[in-house]
């Protein structure tokens, strides 16, 4: 269990902060923006949860919400780091929930005729700006990928975002009246 006793340390004061292996690195390293980008999603998904949201939604959102937790110490934990196997990982069991949903919400809703724009209803909005923040920490991720090397990052903490991002598109479609309140996008044909 986790226990803060203090929230003020200063130990971040001159720009460093500390990873869970106790190595210490720049505040913007892309290791610290790749789990930044997670929190900023959680908190994105604490908004989401103050709007109506179609049955079911809720509590799985909040589950996905400690999700985000372990997904956040997955990126500040480098794979070769010395906590080893105490480390919280998104294993493959996170990724196959996430798709299961995805399924589920999926098999309700009115097929897609064209590209979907954000909005709706608010809480389809909500969802769409959750989607899109999504696809940003996927893109921090993959930049620590590049940065670090693949060995040094947990391949399903990748595939995790990706599907996130894929449910929360779902979602918005569901929030829209099973995809019927959706904006559709207009190609301009002769602008």
């Amino acid at each position: 269990m986790v226990k803060l006793d203090r929230i003020t340390t200063g130990g971040g004061d001159k720009g460093q902060t500390s990873l869970v292996d106790g190595s210490r690195v720049p505040k913007q390293s892309l290791r610290v923006e790749a789990y930044g980008g997670v929190d900023e999603l959680n908190s994105l998904f604490g908004v989401v949860l103050l709007e109506a949201l179609p049955q079911g939604v809720g509590p799985e959102l909040e589950r996905i919400q400690n999700d985000l937790f372990d997904l956040g110490a997955d990126f500040a934990t480098p794979s070769d780091g010395a906590v080893g196997e105490r480390a919280l990982r998104i294993t493959d069991n996170h990724v196959k929930r996430l798709e299961a949903e995805v399924d589920r919400v999926t098999a309700l809703l009115e097929p897609l005729t064209s590209f979907v724009l954000p909005g709706g209803t608010r809480a389809g909005a909500l969802l769409h700006l959750a989607r899109a923040t999504a696809r940003r920490v996927e893109r921090q991720a993959w930049r620590l990928v590049e940065e670090e090397g693949v060995e040094k990052i947990n391949p399903r903490a990748l595939t995790y975002l990706n599907r996130l991002s894929d449910l929360c598109f779902v979602w918005a479609r569901l929030a829209n009246d099973g995809g019927r309140a959706d904006r559709l996008w207009q190609p301009c044909d002769n602008c």
